[in-house]
């Protein structure tokens, strides 16, 4: 089993998954537009949505994102989309080399909200907003830590 952040965007997918897909040195990405399906042709698309990511995938680290774009056309029904702080990306991995250069890279025109640094619960942990507006965590030893504490009770 596994859990997988998915995360929308607004048209701007395909910039998304090129970025991430650098800044993570991703293994596989795959993408699939809503032109690469069958149409139905009593429900048209909107000419300009055809070309938005419809699904995708990228592995990087053992893991896996999710994305795609929110159509125009569905906004009516789903809403708008807002960015703010209700997706958070979290990577724990032990490499503490490969969790700086994700953190170096994904910092590339967003902001540090902290520095990756040695604090009580990980020897290298920080937090970013990525040129997209989402929210990433950085952590070498959260499931350490989460055990460590449990297990002191």
């Amino acid at each position: 089993m596994s859990v997988i952040a998915y995360l929308n965007f607004d048209g701007n997918t395909e910039e998304v998954i090129d970025f991430y897909s650098e800044a993570l040195q991703t293994s596989e990405v795959k993408k699939v537009k809503f032109k690469d399906i069958p149409q139905n042709p009593n429900f048209p698309m909107p000419e300009n949505e055809l070309n938005m990511i419809m699904e995708s995938s990228i592995e990087f680290a053992g893991g896996k994102l999710m994305m795609s774009d929110l159509l125009p056309s569905m906004k009516s029904t789903t809403g708008e989309l807002v960015k703010g702080n209700n997706v958070l990306i979290s990577i724990i991995i032990d490499d503490k080399q490969a969790l700086e250069q994700y953190f170096e890279n994904l910092a590339t025109g967003g902001f540090v909200i902290m520095p990756l640094s040695n604090v009580p619960w990980s020897s290298c942990f920080g937090m970013l907003v990525d040129k997209f507006g989402i929210t990433w965590k950085f952590n070498r030893d959260a499931e350490r830590f989460l055990d460590q504490v449990i297990s002191s009770r």
